[in-house]
């Protein structure tokens, strides 16, 4: 079955959310507020925070963004402060957001438009043509499900009401610790949501790391015997594919590649491909491999991702290597450079595009002709 079809909004849930959007639209809060003027609004069903930022000021994107959780926090924060910089092939796959943008009629998708003809909704103009839009890190944007549908209604209900107060008063949002969030919280009184304001403080982002803890030691006894090179550094890294995968009836996916790369030669010794969903319960498995297959055990391996050092260092302890946190991976880069003049540019032809007068999906609030795209 077509993954849209899952769980889809019902026809009633998408022209609420279109009356929301509408609703929004209506006051032009872009023309008082920056996309750093951030509040929250906790999601009722489930108290997910979602980070809101009004876009527009700049007048190239307009619409509100929603990002879900500490990490879609964490990814509009690497972009604002250029810790991940928008041209970073990175920063596409740093959002994780619902996103509402009012665009001109050519950018709109068949689904879209489909949802709107049902609707019997009229719009028109530049920048007159509403679309809603679900990122996850790793995949393409994407139609929305039920329930973000229902949550993105609900915000959008609370950024009007958001900012109309803002702009009487400019300074509600400024917090008196730092990490602390203005949020929209709402509490159930006979199937009716009545909401209060809170401050929440953002919690650090915990990446969830999947270790092997029972590893077949026949298998390690093997491979400690194999040649130990002391001089020798490994480079291992994980990056998204510069080209996505376009599947009929499924969401569109980046796939993940890793690399094992010896630093002073460029040699590659291995390489995987997965699915963003699978490289957590995949990547110790191939680590092994790439040793099987070289017939060696470097004597250090670095990375730049304190995630794949904390899967390294236990697998290091049994097998006698040193694994290193550094900033840099020169033969890494190398690779993937090559890798991207190979496959092409980041978006696929086969599969959904994204235009040069498109949001950018890094989150900048820019179109993608002047952001990653340049």
């Amino acid at each position: 079955m077509d993954e849209k079809l899952i769980n889809s909004p019902s026809l009633e849930e998408w022209r609420q959310l279109y009356d929301a959007a509408a609703e929004f639209k209506k006051i032009a809060p872009w023309n008082w507020m920056w996309d750093s003027d951030m509040f929250a609004v906790q999601n009722p069903e489930n108290g997910e925070i979602g980070y809101c930022c009004v876009l527009g000021r700049n007048r190239e994107v307009f619409g509100l963004a929603v990002y879900l959780g500490t990490e879609g926090l964490e990814g509009y924060l690497k972009v604002a402060s250029r810790k991940v910089k928008p041209h970073n092939p990175d920063a596409l796959h740093t959002n994780k957001c619902l996103l509402t943008t009012f665009e001109d009629k050519k950018y709109l998708s068949k689904d879209d438009l489909a949802v709107i003809k049902q609707l019997g909704l009229q719009f028109s103009g530049k920048n007159g043509w509403t679309q809603f839009q679900s990122y996850q890190p790793g995949y393409f944007p994407w139609q929305l499900t039920r329930d973000e549908a229902v949550y993105l209604t609900i915000c959008l209900q609370q950024a009007k009401e958001m900012a109309l107060r803002f702009k009487d008063s400019p300074d509600m949002l400024e917090p008196s610790e730092s990490n602390h969030y203005f949020t929209r919280v709402a509490k159930k009184e006979r199937d009716i949501l009545k909401w209060e304001d809170a401050w929440f403080k953002s919690v650090p982002l915990r990446k969830i790391v999947i270790i092997h803890k029972t590893m077949d030691e026949n298998r390690l006894e093997k491979i400690r015997k194999l040649d130990r090179q002391q001089k020798m550094v490994w480079e291992v890294d994980f990056f998204y594919a510069p080209a996505y995968v376009a599947e009929k009836g499924r969401r569109p996916y980046y796939p993940l590649v890793f690399l094992w790369v010896e630093q002073y030669s460029y040699f590659i010794f291995s390489t995987h491909i997965t699915t963003p969903e699978k490289y957590k319960i995949e990547f110790i498995e191939y680590c092994l491999r790439a040793f099987e297959s070289a017939k060696i055990i470097p004597g250090e391996i670095q990375v730049r991702k304190e995630e794949l050092l904390a899967y390294l260092q236990p697998l290091a302890q049994k097998l006698g290597f040193e694994v290193r946190l550094v900033k840099k991976l020169r033969a890494i880069d190398d690779a993937r450079k090559s890798m991207k003049e190979f496959l092409g540019k980041p978006f696929s032809r086969t599969g959904p595009k994204i235009g040069r007068n498109d949001p950018c999906s890094c989150g900048s609030g820019k179109k993608y002709k002047k952001c990653c795209g340049q």
